[in-house]
This record gives structure tokens, C-alpha cells and sequence, in this order.
């Protein structure tokens, strides 16, 4: 039995918070898996916060935030409070149909991967409300397989699940959308592949509360350059430790 934790961050989603996690509950992931909900609210203002407070389930745990912290930040935060196999991003918005996480059930089944995206290009039917979003992906997705060595297709996806034992590795350190870069960056960087799967996409526009902008892909631009200069380590310093103890016990088992 493997359990899936869907991680929901949100901010001033008022429209659709309450919907996606009814979606959410309602995906049947299989007689080999159970499921929890891990909501976390980044400081909503319109409403959001109250929603997310009558709630009374025993499969969802919700997380406030006293400020706004980024969206990096919420997904860290349900990281940090996951005691599933594998996390699952889920957007709080329409954008993503939380219907697809039978797909990366079902890869885990097959591969035991350790880390698997939703791509927005598989498949052909590609669906963007702005060419520069458009553009602007390529560009990071290009970049990231240069600089990581990955074979990626859609890098900025919002839908990434990865294994426990992974996520919980790694030294993630932005609070911002830059976390969407960061994660792929250090997931490849510390060894590991990440497979994809295709899955649909509802673009919406900033009329209706999208709120990535082309200033997000410059800062997930030099997130990158800091990632494959090192400025930050790619492990927590106990993993990193527990690793290099390893190494040297392999090179001299003996000793």
C-alpha cells in the first residue's frame, strides 16, 4: 500500500479552493493507495482562509500562513508535514485537473520513479493564453536540461509529484515561484531522472487571477545559474553527511 500526499497551496482562491479539493477527494487512485490533503494557505484576504477554516475531514490537514510567504514556501511547508510515499502538486486554481493523479499513480506502479512531471506538451495539444508564457517556458525548459542534464519537455509545470524519501532530501531553499525550477534543478542535480507524463491544461488569464509574470522567468532564470553554480547545497547538510559517510565506506569497507 502506498499513500499519495496532494499538497494544494493557495492564495486568494476563493472561487475554486473549495471545488478542487472536492475533485480531489473524488479521484479513485486504486485499491493500492490511500491519500492525504494537505492544504496550505499563503495569508489569503479575500475569503479563502474562512473556507478553508469549517472544514472537518480527517484525510485533509490545513496549514495557515501569518504572512505571505510565496508559493515556495507553502509547498515547502507541505513538505515538511507529508507522511505519504510521494507528494503530489496540486494548483489550487482550474488550471490542472487533480482527475490526472490516476496517470502518476499508475507510473509509480510501473517504474517506481522518483520523480515524475506533468507535461503541458506531450501529447500535441498545447494550450497557452500568452505566446511569451509560451516562449518563455521553452526557453527554462531548454535551459534546464542544458545546465541539469535533463530531458524535459514542460520544466515549469505546476503538477510534480516526487518520491519522500527525494523531496524530503533535498535543501530546498526559494519561497517563490522560483521553487517550480529549484525542485527539477536539485532533483537531477543530487542523481536522479524525472519522467513525464502528458496531461491536459485550462490556461487561465490574469483577468481571471493568474499571477506568474515574465519577472518570474528571469528570477527562475538566475535560480538556475545559483543552482549549477552551487551557490546553495543540493542536500540538507545531514543528508549530504550521511551520504559522504557512505561513499567512504564503500571506497574503504575495511576501515
Amino acid at each position: 500500500m502506498r499513500k499519495l500526499s496532494v499538497i494544494i497551496c493557495c492564495y486568494n482562491e476563493r472561487k475554486t479552493i473549495a471545488d478542487v479539493i472536492k475533485r480531489t477527494q473524488s479521484v479513485e487512485l486504486g485499491p493500492e493507495w490511500s491519500r492525504e490533503i494537505l492544504v496550505i494557505d499563503n495569508f489569503s484576504t479575500d475569503g479563502t482562509r474562512e473556507i478553508l477554516q469549517q472544514i472537518d475531514d480527517p484525510e485533509i490537514n490545513t496549514f495557515f500562513h501569518e504572512r505571505n510567504m510565496g508559493k515556495g514556501m507553502s509547498i515547502r511547508t507541505g513538505i515538511t508535514h507529508m507522511t505519504g510515499d510521494y507528494m503530489i502538486i496540486q494548483d489550487a486554481d482550474s488550471e490542472y485537473d487533480p482527475a490526472e493523479h490516476v496517470k502518476f499513480c499508475r507510473k509509480v506502479e510501473e517504474t517506481n520513479a522518483a520523480a515524475i512531471f506533468g507535461s503541458r506538451v506531450l501529447g500535441g495539444d498545447v494550450k497557452y493564453e500568452y505566446a511569451h508564457a509560451y516562449l518563455g517556458v521553452r526557453f527554462l525548459t531548454t535551459m534546464t536540461n542544458l545546465l541539469f542534464g535533463g530531458n524535459l519537455t514542460d520544466v515549469a509545470t505546476a503538477t510534480k509529484m516526487v518520491r519522500r524519501d527525494v523531496v524530503q532530501s533535498l535543501n530546498l531553499t526559494t519561497t517563490d515561484f522560483n521553487l517550480d525550477f529549484e525542485l527539477p534543478d536539485k532533483i537531477l542535480l543530487s542523481g536522479h531522472e524525472i519522467l513525464e507524463i502528458p496531461i491536459s491544461y485550462d490556461p487561465r488569464t490574469y483577468a481571471e487571477g493568474k499571477k506568474i509574470t515574465s519577472m518570474d522567468g528571469i528570477r527562475a532564470l538566475i535560480t538556475m545559474f545559483k543552482d549549477r553554480l552551487g551557490f546553495t547545497p543540493v542536500l540538507k547538510p545531514a543528508v549530504a553527511k550521511a551520504v559522504q559517510n557512505s561513499n567512504q565506506h564503500q571506497a574503504d569497507p575495511g576501515s
